[in-house]
């Protein structure tokens, strides 16, 4: 960002708003919602047009809500409508495998029953996601959302931070959290820098209807080119996570839908009867990416816009809402406290309160996509034999249980499903 101006009158800004968030897509809005709840007022900043309707049909899409995900969205009050559309996550099986062999004989098993918490997760479609997010953020005073809206520049000023906007217009804020997601135009413009590698990976996502239900039961199978996640969904169907190497996929988008599924058949298995592919297909390279710091003068990173991982765990969203919880309890006890809440001060709580869990999680990830991404005998026995003595020691399928469903560590109070 450039340096501030010393003019004195720039002394004395009015603001426009608390908080600038840019980007639309989830963690934004969700962070508005959250700081709204303490009288805080965010400006969204959205480079995409207001939604044409806000449920879509079907298109294959969805996230996995880890339990305190779900607890902060209840908090939110976004779970009444959320809740009639989302599939409990009750049990989790993660094996390893080789396409058309289907799942080893040695698994973990995480069920649910065996923590006083209840379901690990839930599954919700990006569709009813985003309707309720829209219906929330379209209701709520404390929140302007622009659409077809994009930043041209950003600098500090005393007390603040000015935001150029591409119509012309200036938006003054006290605040500014990017929320835009890999490549972030905030964290570049604030000259923040990112480490990581690229994974010569990528993820082909879709959704397929099944004969037999999964009820509530996740399967994570560890293939030789990549994880294969087969995610329960309402009634038949699945949404399926499907890394493979980057040529592979390449070629694998290039075929026709019937050809997409006799490559993914084997994989899959037939442990749900026939399949057949419903909704889109999308693919996304992979790499691991994280800020050497989340915040800068007056600009918070929240989400993707601060770090990416392996989608090996679904953790991705979560990680954000992480983020979200903790950014926002800092500015909220700030506010009480009469703090300047865009003060480095401040603003580096975030950072120290969320750089150990987030470079812990990204180690895991960038760890297991190494130790499972391989068809090595030794390496592929001694991880099997891993799993089996996990899945034979109940404390640490506990602990795991737990890590999974976003219970362990500090957590912010959103995450408790408290109000901050």
């Amino acid at each position: 960002m450039d340096n501030a101006p010393s003019l004195p009158h720039l002394y004395h800004m009015t603001f426009d708003t608390d908080i600038a968030i840019v980007g639309g897509g989830l963690t934004g809005p969700i962070l508005a919602l959250a700081l709204a709840q303490v009288g805080l007022k965010s400006t969204i900043v959205d480079v995409a047009p207001p939604p044409s309707k806000l449920a879509p049909d079907f298109d294959g899409r969805a996230y996995s809500l880890a339990l305190a995900t779900r607890r902060m969205v209840e908090v939110l009050g976004l779970w009444d409508t959320l809740g009639g559309h989302a599939q409990p996550i009750l049990d989790i099986i993660v094996s390893d495998g080789r396409p058309g062999e289907g799942a080893l004989p040695l698994y973990l098993h995480f069920d649910h029953r065996e923590i006083e918490e209840g379901p690990l997760g839930a599954l919700v479609e990006d569709r009813y996601l985003r309707a309720a997010l829209t219906g929330a953020v379209g209701v709520e005073d404390r929140i302007i959302h622009l659409t077809q809206t994009r930043v041209t520049a950003q600098r500090a000023v005393p007390g603040g931070v000015e935001l150029s906007l591409e119509d012309g217009e200036t938006l003054r804020a006290k605040v500014l959290v990017g929320c835009d997601g890999r490549g972030s135009g905030t964290a570049m413009r604030a000259g923040l820098r990112f480490v990581g590698r690229d994974y010569d990976q990528t993820s082909l996502v879709c959704a397929v209807d099944h004969e037999l239900p999964l009820k509530g039961v996740a399967h994570q199978m560890f293939l030789p080119e990549g994880p294969l996640a087969i995610l329960p969904l309402p009634g038949s169907r699945s949404s399926v996570v499907w890394t493979e190497s980057r040529s592979n996929a390449k070629a694998i988008m290039g075929l026709d839908d019937e050809d997409y599924m006799a490559v993914l058949r084997p994989r899959f298995g037939d442990f749900l009867g026939e399949i057949a592919l419903v909704g889109k297909r999308y693919a996304y390279p992979l790499n691991l990416i994280l800020a050497q710091d989340f915040v800068a003068k007056r600009v918070a990173l929240v989400g993707d816009a601060a770090h990416g991982v392996h989608p090996i765990a679904g953790q991705g969203l979560n990680l954000g809402c992480r983020d979200v919880a903790a950014l926002a309890q800092v500015l909220a006890e700030a506010k009480r406290r009469g703090e300047d809440i865009g003060s480095g001060t401040v603003l580096q709580r975030y950072a120290r309160w969320r750089r150990f869990d987030t470079m812990l999680l990204s180690a895991m990830t960038d760890g297991i996509n190494t130790l499972f991404s391989n068809d090595i005998p030794v390496v592929r026995a001694a991880r099997d034999l891993g799993l089996a003595a996990v899945n034979a020691a109940p404390s640490l399928r506990r602990f795991f249980m737990r890590e999974a469903a976003g219970l362990t560590g500090d957590l912010p109070r959103l995450l408790q499903g408290r109000a901050i």
